[in-house]
């Protein structure tokens, strides 16, 4: 079926043309011509730019008139057809023979090539060549203003000038003047076979009904002119006999229909009709009046501004039972909204559907970026999942995007049908082109969407995702395909060794802005969201600002309590007269994380703590530990005191400097410092990183491997791979440490003037057997116990370490004291006979 067509939307593979009585169809970039084509293989097999093949949007405008050939026709599920057309001159004019062509005619054609002297023009007739000269191509060139030369793809409309050898040789013009005057007439042979839509006739009604008029043109044709057709301001003055001006719409090859229209925008050819402006797409109507209803078809509004207006059938109410036509009697009013506007119709295409009407989207116009969108899932493709949003609105989300995660079988968490809440990541209303996100790190983010270079102010903060991670740090993608770099100190506050085996393609980050040039569409981030500040007992002055005295790590010093910190000690070396100030972190106070919580609650100010070692001098401050096990590391020289000295499967002893998600940060004395990723932390699987170790904990480390022009050290703390080799020799060693810890902590609550409880706490060890009474038995078995070796502690012991007896309340017995816990003043016991004889 020939058709004329106006393009109504250009993109880079297609065009999408507007058609008579409210239909779309679409130009695939494949049918535009000949020459076209060959530039595009040309340009794909090359694998690079062609100079001289220019996009369609260079090419083709919205408004411009083609004469179109209907290739395929198929409904799809949901009703809609999808009409695929070509433009090709081939197929167009396929009716037409070289002895037909005669002077006058008013074909399309398409520039195939550049010669000296003109344009040689592809008319898609067989063994004619068609020639427009230079010269005639001028003014046309001047007039549209499109560039100094036509450009081979483009499409004209053509006037046959001469006619040589039989209509081998045809000369062309494309003056406008003379285009616009062209009209197809008896003289020129045109049959049913070769006729084109577009030609301008002379016709004569023939008879005038209801939903349109039959014509009479070029003596033996007829044709018909539907209500949608007419000249709107002549409408109901046609007569039998009136001679009138008419432009063939549609061709049907099989039926023979033709169908005209009398619209003067397409009485003059190389004209475009009259389109709608942008503000009144999507415009609701509060009351618009029904001209006409046409029971099979629809009805015609005229709307607020006098423009009229089509509503299909089924968009006049919510389903066809709830129809009442009675309601679309000629004056009577109705709410409508714009949905859509016909270029071949002029017609704005309107719907009384009331969820329609209260539509958030009409048009992918309507969306913007980061806005939220509810959709259903309607196609599960290898690159992604495709999501319809409305009717005339589908969006896709990326693998990439299908949750927080990767998803390896998307088909086992979604399925056809789901309703689905996504983000809007980018929207390009002219290539319908709609990505959406399912992370719900991005689709419920409270923080600023980043869509543009210039909306990325320093400072801001707000969500992106990884798309590379490389040495040099992260890149980090937003919305509208804005991007920046997370360089890689900018990482984390600890070193990153290898940034690829801790942050993953699509990982939900949360970044601060630091630096954006708009102009040159750069963006510099961290994943650090704060400054590095020093905690507050870091500010605070020492008892001498200005230290002259300089430590040496590993330098062993005395030190009094000056301040007592939720965080450590503060304290002056005793060495200089409590003139030099230094630091003892809570964390550093033992090897074993219990006790140095005991410790720091048993120290007071102006205690005397010996033999604590200088770890660093940071900025004139010092810190100190008493972390035994890197004292003895320090003083046996098992340390490495810089990078250089760093070999793969050294064992360190160090301390836990940060616990990452991604893995366990590890500082040596001398401040080098290393990563244990997550899959070298444990001998057990690790779920959550917290779960195994925390901050300062002492540990020993495996050299893994050592990146010398990256500095970087990945390192192994499972326990398995790090023993010297006599391991219940060094389990002994450190419980035997750990006992000593304890003594010592007993000794400080012993020397202070506490109550009795804080006394009796220090004469309660471990195998201590004690005279107690039986207090209370719980429903979980477990037991209270008192006595006068127990005033004011809770004294337990659980089912298990009742040994099998059933003790009742106010009942005397013997236990023996497995574990006291100072802080909580908890004391454990158990019954156990096998115990209580050893």
């Amino acid at each position: 079926m020939l058709l004329l067509g106006c393009v109504k939307e250009v993109s880079d593979y297609e065009l999408v043309v507007s058609l008579p009585n409210g239909l779309s169809g679409f130009v695939p970039v494949t049918q535009i011509s000949d020459a076209y084509n060959k530039m595009l293989n040309k340009e794909v097999a090359q694998g690079e730019i062609l100079e001289g093949l220019y996009s369609l949007s260079d090419m083709y405008f919205p408004g411009t008139l083609v004469r179109c050939i209907v290739t395929s026709a198929e409904k799809s599920a949901d009703g809609r057809w999808s009409i695929k057309l070509s433009i090709d001159p081939k197929k167009v004019n396929k009716g037409l023979n070289a002895s037909a062509l005669a002077s006058g005619m008013l074909l399309s054609g398409f520039v195939s090539s550049v010669e000296d002297h003109g344009y040689l023009i592809d008319i898609g007739v067989s063994g004619t060549h068609a020639f427009l000269p230079y010269q005639s191509a001028q003014n046309y060139i001047r007039a549209v203003k499109r560039g100094p030369d036509l450009k081979i793809g483009q499409n004209l409309n053509c006037v046959i000038v001469e006619v040589k050898n039989q209509g081998r040789i045809v000369h062309l013009s494309v003056d406008r003047s003379e285009v616009a005057g062209s009209l197809a007439t008896e003289r020129q042979n045109w049959t049913l076979s070769n006729l084109l839509p577009g030609l301008v006739v002379k016709a004569r009604v023939q008879k005038v009904a209801p939903l349109g008029i039959k014509l009479s043109f070029l003596s033996s044709f007829t044709g018909i002119v539907d209500f949608m057709h007419m000249d709107p301001e002549k409408s109901t003055s046609y007569s039998s006999d009136q001679v009138v001006k008419a432009c063939i719409l549609a061709v049907h090859p099989t039926s023979k229909v033709v169908r005209l229209t009398l619209r003067p925008a397409f009485l003059h050819p190389g004209r475009s009709p009259d389109q709608l402006s942008h503000d009144r797409m999507g415009a609701v109507v509060e009351e618009s009046t029904v001209k006409a209803f046409y029971k099979q078809f629809g009805a015609v509004f005229e709307l607020d501004d006098g423009a009229l207006a089509f509503a299909r059938l089924k968009h006049l109410s919510k389903t066809r039972k709830s129809f009442k036509p009675g309601a679309f009697k000629p004056g009577c009013k109705h709410k409508c909204r714009i949905i859509d506007y016909s270029l071949m119709d002029e017609m704005c295409i309107v719907s009384l559907k009331y969820r329609i009407i209260e539509a958030r989207f009409l048009h992918y116009q309507d969306i913007h970026t980061g806005d939220v969108v509810q959709g259903k899932v309607f196609a599960l493709k290898p690159i992604g999942m495709q999501v319809k949003v409305t009717d005339g609105i589908k969006g896709l989300v990326p693998s990439l995007h299908l949750a927080d995660v990767i998803l390896k079988q998307p088909e086992k968490k979604y399925s056809i049908g789901d309703e689905v809440k996504c983000r809007v990541l980018e929207c390009n209303p002219e290539g319908k082109k709609l990505i959406l996100t399912l992370k719900k790190s991005l689709v419920e983010s409270k923080l600023p969407v980043l869509s543009s270079y210039e909306d990325a102010r320093p400072g801001l903060i707000t969500h992106g995702f990884v798309v590379c991670a490389r040495e040099f740090g992260c890149i980090v993608k937003f919305y509208n395909d804005v991007k920046g770099l997370v360089p890689k100190n900018e990482l984390s506050s600890e070193p990153i060794p290898y940034p690829d085996k801790v942050f993953h393609d699509g990982q939900v980050v949360k970044v601060m802005v630091l630096k954006c040039e708009p102009q040159q569409e750069r963006l510099l981030l961290s994943f650090r969201l704060s400054s590095k500040s020093a905690p507050e007992d870091e500010h605070e002055c020492s008892p001498k600002k200005k230290q002259e005295v300089k430590y040496q790590v590993g330098q062993m010093v005395d030190v009094k309590v000056l301040k007592k910190k939720i965080n450590g000690l503060e304290v002056s070396i005793l060495e200089d007269d409590g003139n030099v100030g230094a630091f003892i972190p809570t964390a550093h106070l033992s090897d074993f994380i219990v006790a140095c919580k005991l410790l720091w609650h048993c120290l007071q100010e102006g205690d005397v703590v010996p033999t604590v070692m200088c770890l660093s001098d940071k900025g004139g401050r010092f810190i100190l530990s008493r972390k035994s096990a890197v004292i003895s590391a320090v003083q046996e020289e098992q340390v490495v005191r810089s990078f250089s000295e760093i070999q793969p499967g050294m064992l360190l002893t160090g301390y836990v400097r940060n616990v990452m998600p991604f893995g366990v940060f590890v500082e040596f004395p001398f401040g080098v410092t290393g990563l244990a990723p997550k899959v070298s932390m444990s001998d057990k699987f690790v779920t959550d990183t917290k779960d195994h170790f925390v901050v300062g904990q002492t540990v020993i480390a495996k050299v893994m491997s050592v990146d010398e022009e990256r500095q970087r050290v990945l390192l192994n703390l499972k326990v398995s791979e790090c023993s010297s080799g006599d391991s219940a020799a060094e389990s002994f060693a450190l419980l035997n440490q750990y006992f000593k810890e304890m003594k010592e902590i007993r000794n400080f609550l012993r020397g202070r003037e506490n109550p009795n409880m804080a006394r009796g706490l220090c004469e309660l060890v471990p195998g201590k057997e004690l005279q107690l009474v039986v207090q209370d038995v719980k429903e979980d078995g477990s037991a209270l116990f008192s006595g006068n070796c127990v005033t004011g502690l809770t004294v337990t012991a659980t089912r298990y370490h009742l040994g099998g007896k059933s003790v009742v309340p106010g009942e005397k017995t013997k236990a023996l004291v497995l574990h006291v816990d100072a802080l909580t003043s908890k004391v454990y016991v158990s019954l156990r006979e096998e115990l209580l004889k050893q």
